[in-house]
C-alpha cells in the first residue's frame, strides 16, 4: 500500500509540473496539488509540495526522462499558453493512453485535466477495466515553504511526510515521516 501511494505522489508530481522536458518552471515555493477523480466514488487527493528551481528541474530530468522513455507517444503543443499533451505510455503490464490540457500560470495556478484509458495491468478500484477516466489536478501556489521544509517534501492530508528527492527513479521507497 505504502509502495502505491508513493507510486501515485510521483506520478502526480510528474503529471503536474512536468509533462515534459521543455515544460516551464513552477514558482519557487510551496504548491498545493488537488487531484480529483471524476466519476468515481473517491475523494479528491490533496497534497503539498515545497519545490525550488533545482527541485523543479531536478525532477524534470530524473523523473521526466523515465515517463519520456516508457512512452512511444508524447505530442505536445503549447498554443496560446494551454499546453496540451496526446501520449502513449507503458508501465509494466499497463498501457495507458492519455489527453492532458494544461492550463494557467506556474508562477500562481493551473489546472490539468486529463482524460485517460488503460489497457493490461490490475483494475484500479472503482473504474470499469477499458474505460475512459477523467482526473483534474488544480494546482495553487500557497507562498514560501514552511520553516520546517525542504525542497522536495510532499505533506499528503494524511499528514505522511516524504521527500521526493529521497525516491530517485522510484527505487527503495524512504518510510514516510510524520510532520
Amino acid at each position: 500500500m505504502l509502495r502505491r501511494l508513493v507510486f501515485i505522489t510521483a506520478a502526480v508530481l510528474i503529471a503536474a509540473p512536468a509533462l515534459a522536458l521543455d515544460m516551464p518552471p513552477r514558482k519557487p515555493g510551496l504548491w498545493e496539488l488537488k487531484m480529483i477523480f471524476e466519476g468515481r466514488n473517491l475523494p479528491p487527493m490533496v497534497m503539498q509540495h515545497c519545490v525550488d528551481q533545482a527541485t523543479d528541474k531536478l525532477m524534470n530530468a530524473q523523473f521526466g526522462g523515465s515517463v519520456q522513455e516508457a512512452c512511444s507517444k508524447q505530442d505536445i503543443k503549447n498554443s496560446g499558453g494551454t499546453i496540451t499533451v496526446d501520449s502513449v505510455c507503458k508501465f509494466g503490464p499497463t498501457t495507458t493512453t492519455s489527453h492532458a490540457v494544461v492550463t494557467g500560470s506556474f508562477d500562481s495556478a493551473y489546472t490539468m485535466k486529463v482524460a485517460s484509458t488503460r489497457e493490461g495491468g490490475p483494475p484500479l478500484p472503482g473504474t470499469t477495466p477499458g474505460a475512459e477516466t477523467h482526473m483534474t489536478i488544480e494546482a495553487k501556489h500557497l507562498g514560501a515553504c514552511a520553516a520546517d521544509q525542504r525542497p522536495g517534501d510532499v505533506v499528503m492530508s494524511n499528514g505522511m511526510k516524504m521527500n521526493i528527492l529521497d525516491m530517485p527513479k522510484l527505487g527503495a521507497a524512504p518510510p514516510p515521516r510524520k510532520p
